[in-house]
């Protein structure tokens, strides 16, 4: 089977935890807001200590939450990335089954799934997390991806995977697969702090690789080095398409010359866990079925809006996703 588009990312498990009080956050000694690495140990740690507030366990990874959003409305994709071998690979498999249809992931033996455990404020949707990377950044071959990559119309990945270890390489080569092949290349900046991080490589990848590009405010500036909209004026001429999302003041698409205003649309925040890779799924969906860049933005923010407003980082509910299409006016 062939597929549109094909994803490589960090397969990291989503455990979502509604809190009421910030109190717990200074209990565990957690910065309210803040992404907090930690190791396998000190992540179960933590999780058996709130788990009984009740815990939505979905699959998770910038990456993964676009692909899946891709599936859900429609598109034949596919995601590789690499789980480990137990009880949350398991169920990220059959996570990824239910949107995609099917995966492309690899298990470790030895090394657990990664994970990332988001305590999220009710009062405002703030997330606190705890990241346990895991088997994820250990892929070290693309294995079947490559026959996939080959065969798609895009390959689709994230900044993440060039931050270092094994999979550092392994998104190099998918890259240069895809491009061998013709492939269009779609690349998420996906965190701040990969943009400070590794700034000269994203220019480059998006500059020299990427055919679409999402990046937040902060992302644009940093890896512009300018205030927000000097950054959107340079980011125009780095590559096809670049999508810069603003939070509350919508998004911004630029294309073929031309600069659209794309507004957010109304939804009261439960949690906002994936808004932009939901935003980049209905974007690339759009792509996908020949819209213009003004109604994919539309549709990629439509689905953000109902992304906030539940808890969890993909809407599940085809008949909510077809609703959306339905008012963008596709199919």
């Amino acid at each position: 089977m062939s597929y549109e588009v094909v994803g490589l990312g960090n397969a990291i498990m989503d455990a979502l935890v509604r809190i009421e009080d910030d109190t717990i956050l200074g209990d565990l000694g957690l910065t309210r807001g803040q992404m907090h690495p930690v190791a396998h140990d000190r992540w179960l740690e933590i999780y058996e200590q709130v788990r009984g507030l009740g815990v939505e366990i979905h699959s998770g990874g910038s990456c993964a939450n676009t692909i899946s959003t891709l599936g859900l409305c429609g598109a034949r994709v596919i995601y590789g990335g690499q789980v480990g071998a137990d009880a949350f690979g398991t169920h990220y498999g059959r996570s990824l089954t239910e949107s995609c249809g099917g995966h492309a992931l690899h298990v470790h033996d030895e090394l657990p799934t990664g994970k990332c455990l988001s305590l999220i404020s009710v009062k405002d949707g703030e997330r606190t997390m705890l990241t346990d990377l895991g088997a994820a950044i250990h892929l070290g071959k693309l294995g079947s991806l490559t026959a996939h990559i080959r065969e798609a119309r895009l390959f689709h990945t994230t900044g993440y995977k060039f931050l270092g270890g094994p999979v550092r390489e392994t998104a190099f080569a998918a890259l240069a697969e895809a491009e061998a092949a013709g492939a269009k290349v779609s690349f998420d900046v996906a965190d701040p702090f990969v943009a400070r991080t590794i700034r000269a490589d994203v220019e480059w990848i998006i500059k020299d690789h990427a055919d679409i590009a999402f990046l937040n405010r902060e992302e644009a500036e940093i890896v512009t080095g300018k205030p927000v909209e000097e950054a959107i004026d340079e980011l125009a001429g780095w590559t096809e398409i670049v999508v810069v999302k603003l939070g509350g003041q919508g998004s911004v698409v630029l294309h073929g010359g031309e600069r659209y205003r794309v507004p957010v649309f109304p939804a009261v925040v439960k949690d906002t866990t994936g808004a932009g890779d939901t935003y980049a799924g209905g974007f690339l969906y759009g792509w996908l079925r020949g819209l213009g860049a003004d109604k994919c933005g539309e549709l990629g923010s439509r689905l953000a809006a109902l992304t906030v407003g539940q808890v969890g980082a993909v809407v599940r509910d085809r008949s909510h996703i077809a609703e959306v299409k339905a008012i963008v006016g596709v199919a």
